[in-house]
């Protein structure tokens, strides 16, 4: 695991800037650093030794020195490639995972990428052709920046390594914001600063002869199904599932897991037990607002297994741990981070590596809205003008608790998605909660909207909902999640916020094989009838306690909404009277304070629409005003109490 750079211009001056860029990411990589320097190209990388600890020094050269790679990951089939590389009687340098992807280059070319398993996002330069090959994994675990600008083309693990080569002047993407604002994560190749573009997850970027070229070596078919009765197919995703836990395992050093209280975490961390004979380390969290608090199933799992329990108890002081979450992030944090990113600083005390849950939901149907799906259908027999006119009006009446998952905010969702169709409808869910195009409309000042083509959010679903390689409606919801949420926004936080803590974050069940696994399950098997995760929960009753793995989906999660109408109320009136985005003429100050008057006088939950508001706010001033996290501290304190 590590942070990798890189400059690729005729200017020796630009290609010294290659130093602050390592520099800015030393967090993914404490324990070593190393160059490349050589013609056009300067590379770097921050390593974070976790295999082959004495000699897995990057950047790696083939056996001729024609190639060079820097890579941030982890290939779990490592072993067996390696294996089968020397028998063609390639030689290695090093024990280090990563240097088979040198030698299947050497054998496969651009094509070395269909022969990993595993987490990665490298840079490989050939140095005879002057060609430098980019790829990211399947799903998008690790991430990859680029920017081709001022003759220069620049990459980075993280974007404030392209920001710190000062090749790049930060400027706002507008329309990758007006996204944002309804999905909860930035689309395609947006980022939040214009000339600054993510390279896609399964996509590889060749630069070659001044050009840029940009494809995508891998998708999933849903549409081919495992055959056999519903008891072979759990068997063959149990033993897929155990093979890819134990793959994940490999490491020269302690790995432990993050246990929350469900399903995922708690098999994944039930499975590493019965493949090791020493105690697994596990982390957890709770909060002591008990309805919000998953601690006491966490343990229930610990327990059984003997496991080493690493627990910690969070309060509602988290405005001050923002300014560091975004600070790696490089955008607005979520609330999602705010676990991710204690649990990782907890787990981190103890152990390099730790395994999680991550991406049950998406593959095996865990949300709520999945069975919504099917629900809004149910409803949807009642006429629609009594749902749009007389539904619509008393379920407004009803008054919002701000807790988790009330009956307020299910019954406004089932109205409202009752009102639409398949495709539009689960596009629209995504917006739900935050912006929905209509809403954007109130909220960016029309001066704002005429610099940008302000398009509607939904298509950017829509595209993959309706995609040819799927059919049926659960897996038309799973792909279009797998092909969005998990490798623009999940999987972003699952890095950053465990990279913040040099933390090495492993996640089985977003492994591409059992992902390709999961997808040629019947979606009966997966949302049977309104039971969501039906035979993923089938595997876990073979490893975790019934009342845990049949209880309601609590999900990993804190009492924003309160926060922000006690402990925070304050602070968020003091934060926008001075909005910097009503300044600069993009948010209108209206719209944004009938939110928060809504909000804090309990007529309405916005605690989703005003944590992302919350955020900008912060976010600008880091990174727009220079206020460095020491000076964001010193800014929330003086708003909490003037």
């Amino acid at each position: 695991m590590c942070g990798i750079a890189g400059i690729l211009s005729p200017d020796p001056e630009q290609r010294a800037l290659i130093e602050a860029m390592a520099h800015s990411l030393v967090h993914r990589g404490p324990d070593d650093m190393g160059f490349f320097r050589q013609g056009p190209m300067a590379m770097a990388q921050t390593r974070l030794s976790i295999i082959d600890l004495a000699t897995g020094h990057q950047p790696i050269l083939n056996e001729d020195d024609s190639l060079v790679l820097v890579c941030n990951g982890e290939i779990y089939n490592s072993p067996s490639l390696r294996e089968a590389l020397m028998e063609k009687g390639h030689r290695f340098r090093t024990a280090t995972d990563v240097e088979v992807i040198l030698h299947l280059y050497e054998e496969h070319g651009d094509d070395c990428v269909k022969h990993l398993q595993g987490m990665f996002a490298f840079a490989l330069w050939d140095r005879a052709r002057e060609r430098l090959l980019l790829a990211r994994d399947h799903m998008g675990q690790k991430p990859l920046f680029f920017s081709n600008v001022s003759g220069a083309f620049s990459f980075a693990s993280e974007v404030k390594g392209l920001l710190a080569s000062k090749l790049i002047e930060p400027q706002m993407e507008l329309e990758g914001l007006w996204h944002y604002m309804s999905l909860r994560f930035m689309p395609d190749d947006f980022t939040f600063f214009k000339d600054i573009h993510k390279l896609p997850a399964g996509s590889r970027l060749v630069f070659e002869n001044q050009k840029i070229k940009i494809d995508r070596y891998w998708d999933i078919d849903f549409l081919k199904k495992h055959p056999g009765s519903e008891k072979e197919i759990e068997e063959g995703l149990h033993q897929t599932l155990r093979e890819t836990v134990e793959s994940h395992m490999l490491s020269d050093v302690r790995v432990g897991a993050f246990l929350s209280g469900g399903i995922d975490s708690g098999t994944v961390s039930a499975m590493m037990a019965t493949l090791q004979d020493q105690p697994v380390p596990v982390f957890s969290i709770g909060v002591k607002e008990q309805s919000f608090n998953e601690l006491p199933y966490a343990r229930m799992v610990a327990e059984r297994y003997g496991m080493e329990a690493h627990e910690e108890i969070v309060e509602s002081d988290m405005i001050h741990k923002i300014p560091a979450m975004i600070h790696h992030m490089d955008e607005p944090s979520d609330p999602f981070g705010v676990g991710v990113y204690l649990v990782a600083q907890l787990a981190r005390r103890t152990v390099k590596v730790a395994l999680s849950g991550d991406g049950g939901d998406e593959s095996f149907a865990g949300y709520d809205r999945f069975a919504g799906q099917r629900l809004a259908d149910y409803y949807a027999v009642m006429p629609r003008w009594l749902r749009q006119n007389v539904m619509s009006r008393l379920i407004r009446l009803i008054p919002d608790t701000f807790q988790y998952k009330t009956i307020a905010q299910k019954a406004r969702w089932l109205n409202e998605m009752s009102l639409r169709d398949r495709g539009d409808r689960y596009a629209h869910s995504m917006s739900f909660l935050r912006f929905t195009d209509d809403a954007k409309r109130s909220l960016f000042t029309e001066k704002a909207q005429a610099t940008f083509d302000a398009q509607d959010s939904r298509e950017k679903i829509l595209a993959h909902f309706d995609a040819h390689n799927v059919n049926e409606l659960v897996d038309r919801m799973l792909y279009t999640d797998l092909m969005t949420r998990m490798p623009d926004h999940l999987l972003v936080i699952a890095d950053r916020m465990c990279m913040a803590h040099s933390l090495e974050n492993r996640s089985p069940l977003v492994d591409h094989r059992l992902v390709e696994y999961a997808a040629g399950i019947p979606g009966n098997m997966k949302l049977k009838g309104m039971k969501l995760k039906h035979i993923l929960r089938s595997v876990s009753s073979r490893y975790l306690p019934k009342e845990l793995v049949y209880r309601e989906k609590q999900g990993f999660g804190f009492p924003i909404a309160l926060w922000l109408r006690n402990d925070l109320s304050h602070f968020l009136r003091n934060l926008f009277a001075e909005s910097r985005f009503i300044q600069a003429g993009i948010f209108d100050a209206a719209t944004i304070q009938t939110l928060l008057d809504e909000h804090l006088s309990g007529k309405a939950d916005h605690n989703f629409r005003l944590w992302i508001l919350l955020n900008l706010e912060l976010w600008h001033r880091m990174y727009f005003e220079n206020l460095s996290v020491d000076g964001m501290r010193e800014l929330t304190d003086r708003m909490m109490h003037r």
